[in-house]
């Protein structure tokens, strides 16, 4: 689950992290009143609040919202109503929102902050060690993921421990790789333990700040911030998970999430039902190695359902567009895959049948399951193994074109 700025900014100022003064709003006149009680004087920064990086860089779709991008210096007050007003209503577009962009609903008025110097900084999990992460980069304004192609030797990269965070001697390193003046040790240990302890606090799967702002009096400023909070974790932060935004999520996304559902998008064109994070990897990888489009999506169902659920889960991969084959594979264990077998005849029933489902069993009531779909009518076809569902299901779509 993602959250906006402004709410990343609030979580970082409980541990000590400097951030500019700001307000949120929804209104122009909400973003007139909020410039003069942010700062008696500008210049102030105006933020479209989007779930989205390099919204600076973005454009709005849009003619009344201009050609500038979505986040905006304005250095008079009386222009603040008028830029907001462009913003609000319009659709941004970035390089990560994709040519469809998202609609603005809100926007930030922050207080501008003059700064020597900016960096960008990361905490994110590498699952390969496992550990935390800090990635440190003097981007020079450059985009971090092009940075890590082109240039990976000029983004330092650190583990710091699970229960302590940075060391002294990580924090110097870091200080040391940015060519800053020692003297700012204090305010770089309070910064990056603060996102450390927060990361922790929060289950976080990633916090990124960029840019990171260095003032002439050394203090270090979270210039922008953007945080990720692990789904499965969210029962433990109701706080959290009220600051969700449900005008950012896909309604298909949205749908799952309500009924416990994990669903992700892709570009390919078979979707896939599975009911663990191993099932589902190991369906995409084999799906990719035998040369189809890839995966489109994937709903990850879980125990404790019933049949409507199962039914109402199908029903999202079946109503995905980019969908021209269907994968259901079910390891049953807590999960009875007869349950399974009485969702899809329900789902397909309802929705149609339009393109081939292949389905796999194994575990607790697959034979009853098999006897489940077989007695349906439906054309369904049942696979022995993961290897078999992919070629009858990859065989399957190649007859129906």
């Amino acid at each position: 689950m993602n959250i906006h700025e402004y709410q990343a900014k609030r979580i970082l100022s409980q541990y000590g992290i400097v951030i500019p003064k700001g307000m949120i709003a929804y209104t122009p006149t909400e973003a007139k009143k909020a410039a003069a009680k942010v700062s008696f004087r500008g210049p102030w920064v105006l933020k479209a609040q989007i779930q989205s990086g390099a919204r600076n860089k973005g454009y709005f779709l849009e003619k009344k919202a201009g050609r500038k991008g979505g986040i905006r210096l304005i250095k008079s007050r009386k222009d603040i109503a008028a830029e907001a007003e462009k913003m609000l209503g319009s659709t941004l577009v970035t390089v990560q929102t994709g040519p469809k962009g998202k609609q603005v609903g809100r926007v930030y008025v922050e207080a501008y902050n003059k700064v020597k110097k900016n960096f960008y900084a990361s905490l994110v999990i590498d699952r390969t060690i496992p550990a935390i992460t800090l990635l440190v980069a003097d981007t020079n304004n450059e985009d971090i993921t092009s940075l890590a192609i082109s240039a990976p030797e000029r983004i330092l990269r650190l583990t710091l421990d699970l229960i302590t965070g940075a060391s002294a001697e990580q924090i110097e390193k870091v200080i040391e790789f940015l060519h800053l003046n020692p003297k700012v040790f204090k305010n770089m240990e309070t910064f990056i333990n603060g996102m450390h302890q927060a990361f922790v606090d929060y289950d976080a799967v990633m916090i990124e700040v960029n840019p990171v702002g260095v003032a002439a009096t050394g203090q270090i400023i979270a210039l922008d911030a953007k945080m990720s909070f692990d789904n499965n974790a969210l029962y433990r932060h109701k706080d959290i998970s009220m600051l969700q935004d449900e005008y950012e999520e896909e309604d298909r996304e949205l749908k799952a999430a309500k009924y416990g559902f994990q669903y992700s998008e892709f570009d390919g064109n078979i979707g896939c039902i599975v009911n663990g994070d191993g099932i589902a990897l190991a369906a995409m990888d084999l799906i990719r190695t035998k040369g189809n489009n890839g995966t489109a999506c994937f709903l990850n169902v879980k125990g404790g359902v019933d049949k409507d659920k199962i039914a109402a889960g199908i029903k999202i991969i079946m109503t995905n567009p980019r969908v021209e084959g269907i994968l259901i594979n079910i390891l049953g264990g807590f999960l009875r895959c007869n349950l399974i077998a009485d969702g899809i005849v329900a789902a397909a029933s309802e929705v149609g049948l339009n393109v081939p489902l292949v389905v796999r069993f194994e575990g607790t009531n697959k034979d009853e399951a098999k006897d489940i779909l077989e007695h349906s009518k439906l054309p369904i076809i049942i696979a022995e193994d993961m290897e078999d569902s992919v070629d009858k299901l990859i065989e399957a779509m190649e007859e129906s074109d």
